[in-house]
This record gives C-alpha cells, sequence and structure tokens, in this order.
C-alpha cells in the first residue's frame, strides 16, 4: 500500500528543489559543452573508426583539460540534481534539466558564431514547451510517498532488464549505432539513476537504510557508469545539442514514468494530467527527433 505524504507538492519546502535543479542542469549542460570539444578535436587512433569510442580515446581524454572540466562540472552537476530530489517530487524538478538544452543552443551559436538556425530553435522550442508543460502539470498533481521495499525491488528488476538489452545491443551493434541511439540509451539509463536515487535519499531519511537499499545504490552507480560511457561514444556521433536534447528529454521521460508507474506520485493525479503528461511527452520527443536531422559539423553549416 502507498503512503502519500498529504499536503500540496509544491509546499515552501518543496519549492527550494526547483532552483537547485535549475542550477544543476546549467552546469549539466556547460560540462557537455566541454566535453563534446574535448571529443570532437581528439584524432581517432590509427585503425580506429572515427566514430568509435575504445579504451584507448577515453584514456587520452584523461589529459584533456577540457574534458576534465567537462567531467567536473556534470558531477557538480550530479550532486545538485540529487539535492534536488531530496527537496522535491521526482516528477516535478528532474523534466527541469530541459533548461540545458537552451544553454547548450545559445552558448554553441556564440561560440560559432553562427545562428542556430529555424530547425534547431524549432526543435528547442518543441522540447522546452513539453517539458515546461509537463512540469507544470506534474507541480500541481505530484506527491512525495514512501518508499518501501516493492518500490525498490521493481526498479531493481526493471534495470536489470535493461543493462541487459543495452549491454547486447552494444556487443553486437555499437557500429551500427548512431548518436541518436547511444544518446537514448544514455538518457533511459540515467532516468533509472534519478529514480535509484530518489528512492536511496527517501531510505535514508526515513531511517531505512539496509541491504536492499545499498543494492540500488550499487545499481545506480552501475547505471551511471555505463551511461557516461554511452555519452562519450554519442559525442562522437553528434552535436553537442542532440545529445543535451535526447539527456534532458529521454531522462526526465524514463524517471517520471517510474515515477507515475512504480513509486506511485501522480497516484492522486486527475485523468486529465495523464492526458496532459502525454501530450506533453510526445511533444518534447518530436523536438529530438527533429534536432537529430540538424547537419553536425559547426563549421561547414550554414544557418538552416
Amino acid at each position: 500500500m502507498i503512503q502519500t505524504i498529504a499536503g500540496p507538492a509544491l509546499s515552501s519546502y518543496h519549492w527550494l528543489g526547483i532552483p537547485i535543479a535549475v542550477a544543476g542542469a546549467i552546469l549539466l549542460a556547460l560540462g557537455t559543452l566541454f566535453q563534446h570539444k574535448a571529443v570532437d578535436e581528439q584524432r581517432p587512433a590509427p585503425g580506429r573508426a572515427a566514430g568509435s569510442m575504445g579504451g584507448g580515446r577515453l584514456q587520452a581524454l584523461l589529459g584533456k583539460p577540457a574534458w576534465l572540466v567537462g567531467t567536473a562540472m556534470l558531477g557538480a552537476a550530479i550532486l545538485l540534481q540529487l539535492t534536488s530530489l531530496r527537496f522535491s517530487p521526482l516528477i516535478v524538478v528532474q523534466p527541469i534539466g530541459a533548461v540545458a538544452l537552451v544553454v547548450t543552443t545559445l552558448a554553441t551559436a556564440r561560440m560559432t558564431r553562427r545562428s542556430p538556425g529555424r530547425r534547431a530553435l524549432t526543435s528547442v522550442a518543441l522540447c522546452i514547451a513539453g517539458v515546461g508543460v509537463f512540469v507544470a502539470v506534474a507541480a500541481v498533481s505530484a506527491r512525495d510517498v514512501e518508499i518501501n521495499d516493492r518500490h525498490l525491488i521493481t526498479i531493481l528488476i526493471l534495470l536489470g532488464a535493461v543493462l541487459a538489452a543495452l549491454g547486447t545491443g552494444f556487443g553486437l551493434w555499437r557500429h551500427r549505432w548512431g548518436a541518436v541511439v547511444f544518446t537514448a540509451g544514455a538518457g533511459i539509463l540515467f532516468g533509472f539513476v534519478a529514480a535509484l536515487a530518489k528512492t536511496v535519499i527517501a531510505r535514508l531519511f526515513q531511517g531505512d537504510f539496509e541491504w536492499l537499499s545499498l543494492t540500488c545504490l550499487a545499481g545506480l552507480i552501475i547505471a551511471a557508469l555505463f551511461g557516461t560511457f554511452l555519452v562519450q561514444n554519442a559525442h562522437t556521433r553528434g552535436t553537442s545539442e542532440l545529445v543535451v536534447a535526447g539527456l534532458t528529454v529521454i531522462d526526465p521521460l524514463v524517471a517520471v514514468t517510474l515515477g507515475i508507474a512504480v513509486l506511485g506520485e501522480a497516484d492522486t493525479a486527475p485523468a486529465e494530467a495523464f492526458i496532459a503528461f502525454l501530450l506533453a511527452g510526445a511533444t518534447a520527443v518530436a523536438g529530438v527527433l527533429l534536432l537529430a536531422t540538424v547537419k553536425k559539423s559547426p563549421a561547414s553549416v550554414t544557418a538552416e
């Protein structure tokens, strides 16, 4: 039986999670840009495909200051995201990461001294509109819940299936995967990272942190490491805008789905709210798919 904590989701206490999530989204965008720049400048090792990311290339990236700075920013973004989850329901703060897409698009335009183009701007607008509506609906319908063993076990089983599927796919078809597939895989894993983080934090403050919570923490670390590896591969195949768009839409969609279907954060929401969730999510995904059609090389692309 899910115990729903009484009171509106956005009480004075819950409001604290929103600005923290915004700060984390900004760092996510800047960190992704720094990492993308380092990966883009790195020449592939002889005999290795330009789009692949093996252990040798990862080791070489460790010597690049831009990549290390970007990694540090992403680490700080994760810490801020975890902090925001302490204050607010998962389905409220997680979609706020879409702010990173705006920062990335504007920063890239400034760095390359060219207009993002109508197609890119339309894509960003769709992503932001979809996520914005989602957050607005979630803000008035979400509730914090008490996390029990069933929640943890369900998420762990689902994560195991996802890891098995992505691991098998990477082993068999990684050379055929494009930026969208790598980004989608990373987004799915990071969605699980957010959901697991929410459960672990909740159990800690509930005074019920035991072996099952530790198992969730281990799953969180595995998902985060594999997701980070997939992101590096995505950088070699697509633009920084595409990578950020995918992560800031797919990650929240997965996390929110887990928050609704598994944790029950929207159990008190009316039917209209779920219709709004579906329409808003579809709009955001359409923006990512449109952004995937934008050409990759900034140096050779004129504004569309």
